[in-house]
């Protein structure tokens, strides 16, 4: 296993995945009787295996970096081990939430942009899902691009995905576990959420900070998908652009011991 790329562009990101474990109320984890969700065999290969994989494949990416709580857990994994052995990938400690992590990440790196944040619990992640989503980001000019998937294009090639969708004027869409920080700007939008993650438990404080008027069109659906963006935009103050995603198990990872029957059912049948 080998970290080098080639890239048609001259612009390789760096890909951050986020690996950290959930703890022992991890649903998947526990079920399958490992410390860590991304250890979990998927037809064979463990997820993070395959998302590195996946990684390395995509021209797009010429390094990796892989951060969770515990590197010691790595070692279970053959291929990845030897990479991080061989130095074709970096393995940094997580912080205490996902918005810590990147942030921790992010100075650690030195100057990793454009970044790729991906997650170790998405197996379904194909190159050709990463060379749109990178292409599209760095044509956008986006501080921040965020992928998302709508259910009709989900729903008609994997009609039982269980997915949260969100309810837009011009229709419901998933997140799909990538975002891209394109330049160091893009870090606003995350100091922006870990902030907003401090006040998870006083909801009115985020009332306050995206203001009662914009939370009410959301409510009620009518706000269009780039609207929300441009909204979210000027609160951060960062440059966020949706990329809308045409593959269809995009938004498809593994939170829980269905997600993991249905990934397994699809790789076993030859989808990506």
């Amino acid at each position: 296993m080998s970290g080098e790329t080639q890239a048609g562009n001259g612009r390789r990101f760096t890909a951050l995945i986020l690996a950290a474990s959930r703890g022992a109320a991890d649903p998947v984890a526990k079920s399958e009787g490992t410390s860590h969700k991304c250890l979990v065999d998927v037809v064979g290969t463990p997820m993070l295996t395959r998302v590195v994989e996946t990684l390395i494949a995509s021209p797009s990416i010429g390094a990796i970096a892989i951060s969770i709580e515990a590197p010691e857990v790595l070692e279970a994994l053959a291929p990845v081990a030897e990479a991080v052995a061989a130095g074709h990938i970096t393995v940094l400690t997580s912080g205490p939430t996902t918005s810590a992590s990147v942030l921790r990440a992010a100075e650690a790196l030195g100057n990793p942009y454009p970044l790729l944040i991906a997650t170790a619990d998405n197996p379904l992640l194909a190159p050709g899902m990463v060379e749109h989503f990178c292409a599209g980001s760095l044509a956008s000019d986006a501080d921040l691009s965020v992928a998302l998937a709508s259910e009709t294009v989900v729903r008609e090639a994997v009609p039982t995905a269980q997915r949260t969708f969100l309810r837009f004027r011009d229709g419901r869409y998933s997140g799909c576990n990538l975002y891209a920080l394109t330049r160091e700007a893009g870090l606003g939008a995350v100091r922006f959420w870990a902030a907003a993650e401090r006040h998870r438990k006083r909801p009115w404080r985020l009332v306050a900070t995206f203001g009662l008027g914009s939370l009410v069109l959301f409510l009620l659906g009518w706000l269009t998908l780039d609207d929300a963006f441009a909204r979210a935009s000027r609160v951060m103050k960062v440059r966020a652009k949706v990329l809308k995603m045409p593959f269809p198990t995009a938004p498809i990872d593994v939170d829980k011991p269905a997600d993991l029957a249905l990934v397994r059912q699809i790789l076993a049948s030859g989808g990506s």
